[in-house]
C-alpha cells in the first residue's frame, strides 16, 4: 500500500535529513524514498542546490558530500514538470511546494513550515511534519499487513 506514496519533501527537511543522519528528518526522507517516490521540480532543486552550497554548514558535512547527496536525490526521485499556479500560501516562496505537489499528483508534503503545515490538507494532499509523516506510513503499513486473526462478520456469519 505504501508504494502509492508520492512525497514532497521541502528544502529544510531535505537539508536536515542531509546534515543529520540519525534524525527524525532524514528517517521521514529514507522511508518516503523506500516505499515510494519523491517528488522534485526545477524550482525545488534550484533552492536546494543554493542552500546546500552556504558554507554554514560546513561544519556539519562538507560541501562535496552535501552535493553528492543531491545529485543522489535527483537520480533517484521523479521529476515533475511543474503545470499547476499556486499562490495561497503566506510565504510565496513555499508556493513551489504547493505547486509541485499538486502537479506531480503527490500525497503528501513533508515539512517543518508553519505557512505550509496551516495548509493541511490542501487540496486532498496531506501536509505532514517528519514525524507524523512516519506515523501515517507506520498506520498504512500496519493495514496493509495480512492478519492471523479470522475475518470477523464475514457474508454469511451472524455478528
Amino acid at each position: 500500500m505504501t508504494s502509492d506514496l508520492r512525497t514532497v519533501i521541502d528544502t529544510d527537511v531535505v537539508v536536515s535529513a542531509v546534515l543529520l543522519p540519525r534524525s527524525v528528518p532524514r528517517c521521514a526522507f529514507d522511508v518516503a524514498a523506500a516505499q515510494g517516490r519523491i517528488l522534485v521540480s526545477d524550482a525545488t532543486i534550484t533552492e536546494l542546490d543554493d542552500v546546500l552550497r552556504r558554507p554554514k554548514f560546513d561544519k556539519y558535512l562538507s560541501e562535496k558530500r552535501r552535493l553528492e547527496f543531491l545529485a543522489a536525490l535527483v537520480r533517484g526521485a521523479e521529476a515533475v514538470k511543474v503545470v499547476d499556479d499556486v499562490t495561497v500560501c503566506r510565504d510565496r516562496k513555499d508556493n513551489k511546494f504547493l505547486e509541485l505537489a499538486l502537479s506531480g499528483k503527490a500525497t503528501h508534503i513533508i515539512t517543518g513550515d508553519s505557512d505550509l503545515l496551516v495548509l493541511h490538507p490542501f487540496r486532498g494532499i496531506a501536509i505532514v511534519n517528519p514525524q507524523s509523516f512516519l506515523a501515517v506510513v507506520d498506520t498504512l503499513d500496519r493495514k496493509a499487513e495480512p492478519s492471523d486473526e479470522p475475518d470477523r462478520n464475514m457474508p454469511g456469519e451472524l455478528a
